[in-house]
């Protein structure tokens, strides 16, 4: 059992604390931990198939053990929260948990994806390290209770409805199950009927409730609702809320990839190309020193 330490901070303001506490994350195959970097989660939004898994997942791992950031592969095994009916839904349940675990026995790296009911908990939880919880769903109680009682680490994101400090709710219903691994994720929050923003307020405000915070760069830049039945994003500006995480002291960056996201079966406007995550893992490097 590995562990990892990023920054905690413990007060009750929306400020960062001036002396944070370390919580300790316990996640098997999770390299890097003696650095004092951010954890990152990144792959693609959807298991598309082996070979784009497998590809993703070296190129990303080769330039994690470059810059010595621990890294969790993610990829959803099925999308279940679609604005159509003919929307890509994934390759199968069984093929792509058999993918993802694939990924994790050949790079050694630990893996993540989202679970929607509480039947998927149990099966899923035999492929990958942890759950997550679609922020749609962080206050479906059922779901996030069999998540807690799988031992697995359970990742909740922050609905897009919900208030930063609601989200102690949902985390005390994980730790009311006997599980205390539970991580909290940003992801923006409903601003209009076709956009979202950030409050990085919220960040220092979920870590005080006690558990690690994740920011989701390429989700809190969706622009759902749109009359195609496509959601839009700005991935442009994937850098620039990343950049402000660090500074603000997240412990966790989560960023969906791909070698060409034009041609991606899900979320094709959100995901940050493959060829650009170093040049913006090694600014966030930067920033995290320099606030150290």
């Amino acid at each position: 059992m590995v562990h990892v330490t990023p920054y905690l901070h413990t007060s009750t303001s929306t400020a960062p604390a001036c002396a944070p506490k370390k919580a300790m994350i316990h996640l098997p195959r999770l390299k890097h931990t003696d650095k004092n970097a951010f954890f990152l989660i990144a792959g693609p939004c959807a298991i598309e198939g082996e070979d784009i898994a497998m590809e993703i997942a070296e190129r990303v791992g080769e330039i994690t053990d470059k810059l010595g950031i621990p890294y969790i592969f993610k990829g959803s095994y099925r999308k279940a929260n679609r604005s159509r009916i003919d929307s890509f839904t994934g390759i199968g349940d069984e093929k792509a948990l058999e993918i993802l675990a694939k990924v994790g026995d050949r790079f050694d790296l630990p893996t993540t994806t989202d679970i929607h009911t509480v039947a998927e908990a149990a099966m899923a939880a035999n492929y990958v390290d942890v759950l997550q919880i679609p922020a749609f769903l962080c206050r479906q109680t059922d779901l996030v209770v069999a998540a807690a009682k799988t031992g697995k680490v359970v990742n909740i994101k922050k609905g897009q409805f919900l208030s930063p400090s609601a989200m102690s709710h949902a985390r005390q219903k994980v730790i009311d199950s006997g599980n205390d691994q539970v991580w909290l994720t940003e992801r923006g929050t409903t601003f209009g009927y076709t956009d979202l923003v950030v409050d990085y307020r919220g960040i220092p405000t979920m870590q005080a409730l006690g558990s690690p915070v994740v920011m989701d760069c390429t989700h809190s830049l969706q622009q759902p609702n749109q009359s195609s039945g496509v959601t839009g994003g700005k991935p442009e500006l994937i850098g620039t809320v990343a950049k402000a995480a660090i500074a603000v002291g997240v412990d966790g960056i989560f960023m969906e990839t791909h070698p060409n996201p034009s041609v991606a079966k899900s979320d094709a406007a959100n995901m940050l190309p493959l060829d650009q995550l170093e040049g913006i893992l090694t600014q966030l490097l930067r920033i995290r020193e320099a606030i150290s």
